[in-house]
């Protein structure tokens, strides 16, 4: 099975359903569309000015929560406002949907523009998280760039 490492907090959103795209500036490749892939969260330390950003606007409502296509937005502040998330580590698996433009999602978001983060280049694509399936507990695991193969069962952790 293939897996995407996401920085913290954006995987956590993920699994818990807030974030229904995860946003790359590729498209996604055929042979993942369709097909389940494990949500990983990278070891980076989350940028803690990079999420009171995203609460700032998800607090502030209207067109500024729309660019975050976070939603439902309570739950996305609830989780975001915890502070600590699992990191170096899969938290679920989910389906791949067909990407599409990030401007044809700001516009069912009602959004001008459409950015969950500081990296303005990353939201050329969206890519669909469907039939999210959230592990009861996080699997400590290293991740990689792009896609990667994530390990069969046995196969050694950290």
């Amino acid at each position: 099975m293939k897996a995407l490492t996401l920085w913290q907090p954006w995987a956590s959103l993920v699994v818990s359903g807030c974030k229904p795209y995860e946003f790359r500036k590729w498209r996604a490749p055929a042979s993942v569309i369709g097909q389940r892939i494990v949500i990983h969260a990278s070891a980076r330390k989350p940028d803690l000015r990079e999420v009171e950003q995203l609460l700032r606007l998800l607090r502030a409502g209207g067109r500024y929560a729309a660019q975050t296509c976070l939603a439902p937005i309570d739950e996305a502040i609830a989780l975001l406002e915890l502070g600590s998330w699992p990191l170096a580590a899969g938290l679920g698996t989910a389906i791949v949907g067909d990407p599409r433009s990030g401007i044809d999602i700001g516009v069912d978001f009602g959004a001008i523009r459409v950015n969950d983060s500081s990296r303005d280049y990353h939201a050329n694509w969206g890519w669909p998280m469907l039939e999210i399936e959230r592990w009861p507990e996080p699997i400590e695991m290293r991740g990689a760039q792009g896609l990667w193969t994530w390990p069969t069962p046995g196969a050694a952790l950290l």
